[in-house]
């Protein structure tokens, strides 16, 4: 998939495969809508619009529209992380804030989050297939602590 396409599957809450499903099967929402909104929000972004412009050019409330601007200020840290593994570890942090500002305080709540960072998972393997590479490579950074040096051991 092509950026945009990553980031409309970050900022509307797909998963990778899930996103690439609609794209193959040549779904308008995914292939055009999407897509769209994502220009905007970058454009948005880019020139510095207000919230009530942006609301007004996607077509939403304010609300919607606030929440499409934070949805996308995530999706572009994590599309545009510099490899699959810090792109994991940005969307597992987001998801584990997303968490904890809702409450994670039972059983249901720790579940959901379970699949959320499942969800995770499974984008990071999407990711790693595309450069053909396996997991292995990256088991260094997936295992590194803040604070902490490791050795280079090659």
């Amino acid at each position: 998939m092509k950026r945009q396409h990553l980031l409309a599957a970050e900022t509307f809450a797909y998963s990778y495969d899930n996103y690439k499903d609609h794209l193959d099967v040549g779904n308008i929402r995914f292939t055009k809508l999407m897509p769209r909104d994502v220009d905007t929000l970058e454009k948005a972004e880019r020139e510095g619009w207000i919230v009530e412009e942006l609301a007004e050019v996607l077509e939403r409330d304010l609300q919607q529209a606030h929440h499409l601007r934070r949805a996308y200020e995530k999706a572009r840290q994590i599309v545009d992380a510099p490899t699959p593994v810090e792109a994991f570890r940005r969307g597992v942090r987001f998801s584990i804030e997303h968490a904890v500002e809702q409450g994670l305080d039972d059983e249901e709540a720790i579940e959901k989050l379970v699949v959320q960072i499942c969800y995770r998972a499974a984008d990071l393997a999407y990711l790693l297939e595309g450069e053909g590479a396996p997991l292995s490579r990256y088991s260094r950074e997936l295992r590194k602590e803040p604070g902490v040096e490791y050795e280079d051991l090659e």
